[in-house]
C-alpha cells in the first residue's frame, strides 16, 4: 500500500474543510489549526492502513495453500483479514 504524499493529504484535508464547511457542520475559527489537525489525522489513518495492509498480506501469505495475489478468492480473504484487524482496533 502507498503512503499518501504531504501533497495529497494537504489536499484532502482542504477539501475536507471545504466540504464540511459548505454543508454548514463546522465554524472555525482558526482555519490554520483546523487543517493541522485534519493533516495529523489523515496521516495517522494513512499509517494505520499501512500497518493493517501489512498484517493482512502477511496472513494471507502464510495460509498453507498459495493464493494468487489478484484472484478473486485473495481479494475475498484481504477484505475479510482486513475487516478482523480493523475490529480489533476500532471493536
Amino acid at each position: 500500500m502507498k503512503k499518501l504524499s504531504e501533497a495529497r493529504v494537504s489536499f484532502l484535508a482542504h477539501e475536507i474543510l471545504r466540504a464540511l464547511r459548505s454543508e454548514g457542520l463546522v465554524e472555525v475559527e482558526h482555519e490554520r489549526l483546523a487543517l493541522a489537525d485534519l493533516k495529523q489525522l489523515l496521516n495517522q489513518e494513512d499509517e494505520l492502513s499501512e500497518r493493517i495492509d501489512a498484517t493482512v498480506r502477511q496472513k494471507i501469505g502464510t495460509l498453507s495453500r498459495k493464493i494468487p495475489p489478484g484472484s478473486r478468492e485473495w481479494d475475498v480473504l484481504y477484505r475479510q483479514y482486513w475487516e478482523q484487524e480493523l475490529r480489533k482496533i476500532r471493536p
